[in-house]
Order: structure tokens, then C-alpha cells, then sequence
């Protein structure tokens, strides 16, 4: 319990500071003590909170300085491939209804013809009714029920007056439409006969049905689902059984604040607001199975979003029509006819509203994980029939798996392609791989040669790509099951050195490296390539450490999580990439037939261009050795007396002993290539003019025994 003097001391420097912030105005805190003091319960709180003034928040511009504009062009217009969507959806869905009424014509027409007789019947009847006023004669009968003769014989005069001018309506009617039907049946043609006759019937047969039988059906069935209410997303939410949201619901208060009503969004219910204090978006989506069953709606129709600019508290609810998974997709751009400028977007898949979706493949390296059965090969074969639909493109096709998903665009267009885990397809692969890091190389020489000018930001563009003598084209290499050239036991450190090299200087040089795996772990993804992809694609994974691994770190903290994904989600994943946040994405199917007519449209376009190249002519590659021995070289250039260097003297001998294969180096492109043989570089301190200059450097003796290692493996081997 506090002293009264320490209670006293805490009061006076509270309301010091409360002077202090208020500018000067006097705070008075004795009547807060005092009803301390007098309080039934001396535990009791005492809020100190200032009175709100009356002016708040900053002035008139200030407001509109911060206030979110809203777009002047709706998203839909501004955007050409959703604007022809839209605009195809339209035309579809209205020529679907013309020929469907148009077949089922004379069947409408048969109905109304035998209703008629009815209509004709109801005609006359209604109009002998209304000539004779019966309309009033309620009326009347009220007036005689309490014997009231004025008011009756009033209402008599006045029906009388009523029939005698509806009878002469009636009778002049009469004779004019007598005389138009004479005057078209002497007169008119025998189509306009025909035509009157016909427009006739159907009125009386219109008139005749009855209000339960329509005659014209729905052409187009549209979706049952219930509207998405207030009602419906609290009784959701109180459902997952979060502790603040139930006991917010419990004391009478919704638990959830809407700060936008529930509106439609593309085929489905959009809904935002903010979850309670302390609940995250992150603890609904862990619950997303229960979301989806308070909302009584499929799981593949329920996706909660959590806003980047705004709190981690603020939800976006989006509920469609129909699962995501079944839902009729647009066709896309590219199936049939169609080019493709690898430097630009290009749609390969839509969002839950149905909107396309784009990637730029260059100057990316990609990433996709997933288990097994999920659509892995199929998004990475359909990101290379993209790239082969470029023909400048040079495809480096590699299905480790050995199943053959990949051989559409492989044999097709591809430059090098293996299937396979044997012996001659690692060799194979490998070769290629060196032969592309030489070829990474050779791209850099060319691209520092060039004209500040034609290459303003030392990195290939469309332009120069144009430009055959510079070979400077893309080249996209992708690789399935990429696990299995990471993890072998002896040619593993050289896969992973190379891997490195490409994805961290390959994007700038117009090199695109590929990966897809089913296990995303350390192993498969080596860090140094994982943590340099810039485009990930995440299918369905089963845990925390895969799904970070793909999406990146911390990527499940914030709610990206490719875990609350179905088994019947194949194909939908989560995308990062295109400078935006991750997004939901359902990529396109293409199945084998679809791939080998892409593959073959892109041969025959390559073909016209004299663009086909080697596997793809069939020509086999030349076997291309490694070049170096980078740890038998630092060997050479650092002396037995030399127990520890710095990186900056190693990589400068190193560019003395072999200029063309390591001019260029610095100390972080050292450190990193001798990662994957297991050696770290470390602090190094050499005294300059008496003092300690620390800089990181290498050990000697580490060299040794990585290479001691290195060899012993392969003797074992």
C-alpha cells in the first residue's frame, strides 16, 4: 500500500506536468484528491483526464491536407484490360439472352395465343365494368346500410353522370377501333395485317395469364447468395470465439465498428471496420474456417484482408458470390493469339473480384513454394510460356521432378532442357549454369561499355534487347523441384555460388532465374537466394517457417498467410510482387493441350525470326567447365604467412591472377561466394600508423579445411 506521502508527491507532479502541457493553464487536482479521500473505496480510480477543449484537431486545411481523395475515374475505366472484360462480360452476357428468348420465340408465342380467349374475356368484362362505375357501388350499398337518402341520392346522380360519359368513351372507341381494323384490313399490306393481328393477341394473351405462370423465362440464373448484413458479419465475429469480441457482444456493444457501409465489390459483399483494442486482423484470418461457417458460406467465398496504411486492428471482409476455386474465370488474353514484351505487364491470373492480375518478369527473381498437388509446376510452366511468347526470350527449361510438366515449353522453345534427377541431367544442368554465369559476366563488361545515353541506368531494357548484336535478350531460366540441385551432395555449393550470383546481378542483366519447390526450407532455398527474390508466388503450405520462407520475414506475423489456404485451393496463392502487397491470387489453368498450342504458337513465331536455338533444333550443348577453383585460388594468392587478410587485398590479388573471371569482385561478392562453401569472412585488424584498423577479411586456415573437406566428400563419394 502507498505511503500518503508518496500519494501526495505522485498527485503534485502529475499535475505539474498537466501545467506544463496545458500551456500554462492551472490544472486544479484537489478535487481529485479530495474525492480520492472521500471515496467509499479508497482503491477506486481518479481520472485525471483535461477537459476536451472545444476547438479540436487540426484546422480546415489541415483536414484537407490529410483527407484521401477519392479516384475521379473509376479503377475499372482507368484500366484497358478491365474495361474490355467488362465490356465482353456485357456483350456475352446480353447476346446469351437475345438467341436464348429468340429460340424460345415460338413457344412464347403459342402461350399468348392460348391465353387469348382469357384476355379478351378479362377486356371486356373490366371494360363493361368500369362503364358501369362499378367501382362506387361499395359506396352506395354503405350510404343505404345506414339509410342516409341525401348522401345516396347524391351518389346517384354522380354514378349516373359517371356512365353516361364513359358510355359515349366507350361507343366512340368502339367505332374507331372498328374503323382502323376495317380501314387495315381493305387498306394495309398483308405484313402489316399480320403484324396487327399478331401485336393484338399477344396483348390479349399478356393480358389473360395468369400472375403465377410467367410466359418468358431468365435467360441467365443469378447467384442465390444472401446479402451480406451487419447483422451477419457481428454474429460471424462473435463466433470465433475471441475473448474481447465476445465480451464487448456481452455488455450490449456490437464488438466491431463499420466505417464504411456494406457495399458490392466485383461478384460479391465488401465490409470494414475495426476489430475491438488489442484483436488483429491476423487472429481473424487464424480463424477463418469458423469466419466462413458463422457466415454460413463456402470457405473459398471468405477472404479477411488487413489494410498496409491503416491499423493492424482494421479488417476488409470480402464474401463472394461463389467459391473462388469454381467460379467462372475470364478468358485469358493470351490463350489463343497474342505477343508478349517481357519489360511489361502481363496478366496471368485474377483476383477474388475477377480482376486481372499482372507480373513483369524481368528484372525479378522468383520464388514458388508449395506441397505437392497444389498447382506448383503449372504456375511455373505458365510464367514460361508467358516468357516464351517473347521471342526474344532464351528459356532454360529444368523439371527435376522428371515428370515431363515442363516439356511443352522445353522442347518446344527452349534453349537447355533436362527432366530428371540422374546423373546426366545434373551434369547437364550444371554445365548450363556455369555457362550462364559466364555469360552474366560477359553482360556486365557490355553494359559498363555503353554509352550513358543508350544506357542511362546500367541495366538492360526493352530497346536494348532489340539489339541482337549487343545479346543483350532476357533469358529465363526455371527450374522445378529446385531442391534436388541445391541439396546434391556433390555438386550442391557449386548450384547454390551460381544460384547467388544470378539472382542478386542477373535481374539488371536481363537474366531471370525461376525456382519452384515443394519443401521451402533452408535447404532447398538457400538464404542468400531467398533473401534476394523479389517476386514470390505461395501456394499452400503447412507451416509458419515454409510460409516465411517463400513470402519472407515476418510475413505470417502480418497476416499473410498461405497456411488458411483449402486443399481444394489449387492454383490460388499468394503474390508479392509489382511493388505492391501481397494479394490473392487465382492463377490461370492451362492444361497440357493448351501448353503444347502456346509452345507451338511461340515456336512458329521464333521460326519466322530465326530466333530458335539449341535443344530446341536439337543441338547439344558443349560441355563448359567451372573455369576456377575459387578456394585453390585464394590459396594461391594469400601465402602460408599470411594467417589472416582482408577482403579488399584478397579480391584485388584475385583480379591480378584471373581478370577475366574476377574483375570486379568486392568484399561483400567474396563473402558471399564463399558461403556455400561453408567458410564466413571475419573481423581482420592490421595496425596503421599505430592504430588498429578493423576490416573484414579472411582466414587462412579456414580455406584449408573447407577445401580438406571439400575433397574428402568427394574421395567418400
Amino acid at each position: 500500500m502507498k505511503h500518503p506521502d508518496d500519494e501526495n508527491e505522485l498527485f503534485n507532479r502529475l499535475e505539474a506536468e498537466m501545467n506544463a502541457d496545458s500551456g500554462g493553464e492551472v490544472v486544479d487536482l484537489d478535487k481529485a484528491r479530495s474525492a480520492r479521500t472521500e471515496s467509499a473505496d479508497p482503491t477506486a480510480r481518479v481520472m485525471v483526464d483535461q477537459p476536451t477543449p472545444t476547438a479540436v484537431g487540426p484546422g480546415y486545411l489541415g483536414r484537407l491536407l490529410g483527407a484521401k481523395r477519392r479516384a475521379v475515374v473509376p479503377e475499372w475505366l482507368r484500366s484497358t484490360a478491365e474495361l474490355r472484360t467488362a465490356a465482353t462480360w456485357v456483350a456475352r452476357h446480353y447476346a446469351h439472352s437475345l438467341g436464348y428468348h429468340a429460340l424460345r420465340s415460338p413457344v412464347y408465342a403459342a402461350r399468348l395465343t392460348l391465353q387469348a380467349p382469357t384476355g379478351a374475356a378479362k377486356f371486356v368484362g373490366g371494360t363493361m365494368r368500369w362503364v358501369a362505375d362499378r367501382e362506387g357501388e361499395p359506396v352506395r350499398l354503405a350510404a343505404v346500410r345506414r339509410e342516409d337518402a341525401a348522401e345516396y341520392l347524391k351518389l346517384s346522380r354522380q354514378r349516373d353522370g359517371r356512365v353516361r360519359l364513359r358510355t359515349l368513351v366507350a361507343v366512340l372507341a368502339m367505332f374507331v377501333g372498328l374503323g382502323s381494323a376495317l380501314a387495315i384490313y381493305v387498306l394495309a399490306p398483308g405484313w402489316l395485317q399480320a403484324l396487327s393481328v399478331g401485336a393484338l393477341v399477344m396483348a390479349l394473351g399478356s393480358a389473360g395469364r395468369k400472375a403465377d405462370a410467367p410466359v418468358i423465362h431468365r435467360a441467365v440464373e443469378l447467384p442465390t447468395a444472401v446479402k451480406l448484413t451487419s447483422d451477419i458479419v457481428l454474429r460471424a465475429l462473435g463466433a470465433l470465439g475471441i475473448p474481447a469480441i465476445n465480451q464487448a457482444q456481452s455488455k450490449g456493444r456490437d464488438g466491431f465498428e463499420f466505417t464504411a457501409p456494406i457495399t458490392r465489390d466485383g461478384p460479391g459483399w465488401r465490409a470494414q471496420g475495426n476489430l475491438p483494442y488489442g484483436v488483429t486482423v491476423t487472429d481473424v484470418i487464424e480463424r477463418r474456417d469458423r469466419l466462413a461457417s458463422g457466415l454460413r458460406r463456402p470457405l473459398g467465398c471468405v477472404w479477411p484482408e488487413a489494410v498496409p496504411d491503416e491499423h493492424t486492428g482494421h479488417l476488409v471482409l470480402w464474401v463472394g458470390d461463389q467459391d473462388m476455386n469454381k467460379a467462372k474465370k475470364p478468358a485469358w488474353p493470351l490463350l489463343k493469339s497474342g505477343a508478349v514484351d517481357l519489360f511489361k505487364p502481363v496478366a496471368y491470373g485474377t483476383d477474388q473480384r475477377g480482376r486481372w492480375i499482372e507480373v513483369t518478369l524481368m528484372y525479378i527473381a522468383g520464388i514458388i513454394g508449395a506441397i505437392p498437388r497444389m498447382g506448383k509446376t503449372f504456375l511455373l510452366r505458365l510464367l514460361l510460356l508467358i516468357a516464351a511468347l517473347d521471342p526474344r526470350a532464351e528459356l532454360h527449361t529444368y523439371d527435376m521432378k522428371g515428370t515431363g510438366d515442363l516439356d511443352p515449353v522445353g522442347n518446344a522453345v527452349s534453349h537447355r532442357h533436362a527432366a530428371g534427377d540422374d546423373d546426366e541431367a545434373i551434369l547437364y544442368a550444371l554445365n548450363d549454369w556455369r555457362a550462364l554465369r559466364e555469360e552474366l559476366r560477359r553482360r556486365t563488361k557490355v553494359i559498363r561499355s555503353l554509352p550513358r545515353d543508350i544506357c542511362p541506368e546500367s541495366k538492360v531494357t526493352s530497346a536494348l534487347a532489340d539489339k541482337r548484336s549487343l545479346g543483350l535478350h532476357p533469358i529465363v531460366m526455371g527450374v522445378d523441384e529446385c531442391q534436388v540441385l541445391f541439396e546434391h551432395p556433390e555438386h550442391g555449393k557449386e548450384f547454390e555460388e551460381i544460384g547467388t550470383d544470378l539472382v542478386k546481378r542477373g535481374p539488371a542483366c536481363g537474366i531471370v532465374l525461376l525456382l519452384a519447390t515443394q519443401r521451402p526450407d533452408a535447404k532447398a532455398l538457400p538464404t542468400g537466394i531467398s533473401a534476394n527474390a523479389s517476386a514470390r508466388w505461395c501456394l499452400k503450405v503447412m507451416g509458419q517457417l515454409e510460409n516465411d520462407m517463400v513470402l519472407g520475414t515476418s510475413a505470417y506475423k502480418r497476416g499473410v498467410r498461405a497456411t488458411m489456404f483449402a486443399w481444394g485451393d489449387k492454383g490460388i496463392h499468394y503474390f508479392v510482387g509489382e511493388g505492391s502487397d501481397a494479394r490473392i491470387v487465382s492463377s490461370v489453368y492451362v492444361d497440357a493441350p493448351g501448353a503444347d498450342a502456346i509452345a507451338a504458337r511461340a515456336r512458329r513465331v521464333r521460326e519466322k525470326a530465326g530466333l530458335l536455338s539449341g535443344h530446341a533444333l536439337g543441338e547439344a550443348p558443349e560441355p563448359v567447365t567451372s573455369g576456377y577453383d575459387l578456394l585453390a585460388d585464394i590459396l594461391a594468392v594469400v601465402p602460408a604467412d599470411e594467417p589472416k587478410v582482408w577482403s579488399e587485398t584478397v579480391v584485388a590479388r584475385l583480379a591480378e591472377l584471373r581478370e577475366d573471371v574476377y574483375d570486379g569482385w568486392d568484399p561483400e561478392g567474396l563473402a558471399a561466394a564463399l558461403k556455400p562453401h561453408g567458410v564466413s569472412t571475419i573481423q581482420v585488424g592490421r595496425r596503421i600508423k599505430g592504430k588498429v584498423v578493423n576490416r573484414r577479411g579472411i582466414d587462412r586456415s579456414h580455406i584449408v579445411t573447407a577445401i580438406a573437406e571439400r575433397d574428402g566428400n568427394r574421395d567418400a563419394g
